[in-house]
């Protein structure tokens, strides 16, 4: 019988890789509680140290990324809205600019 592979939640990996951080326990130790391969959990440490400088890249940056492209868009397109309703009321008024 075979068995099947086990996915592990990010929540997970994380809690993990801050205790292999720590160096409070060997890999082995974390390996035996929560019954991961001493590999997975070297591989999620040295992720976790990897990538922990982004935490502090988009904090500095937030002006910069997706979400304020997308922002930007939505604003040119209410702006966009907004004149040409400006436009069609003052035709209607009788007024031309």
């Amino acid at each position: 019988m075979r068995k099947t592979r086990t996915r592990h939640s990010p929540e997970f990996k994380a809690k993990v890789a801050l205790e292999a951080v720590r160096e409070q326990e060997s890999l082995v130790e974390l390996s035996r509680r929560y019954k991961v391969h001493t590999n997975a959990i070297a591989k999620w440490k040295w992720q976790l140290v990897k990538k922990v400088t982004l935490v502090f890249e988009s904090a500095e940056s937030s002006g910069s990324g997706e979400g304020s492209a997308e922002r930007q868009a939505e604003l040119l397109q209410k702006i966009g809205e907004l004149t040409v309703e400006r436009d069609f009321l003052a035709k209607g008024l009788g007024r031309s600019r």
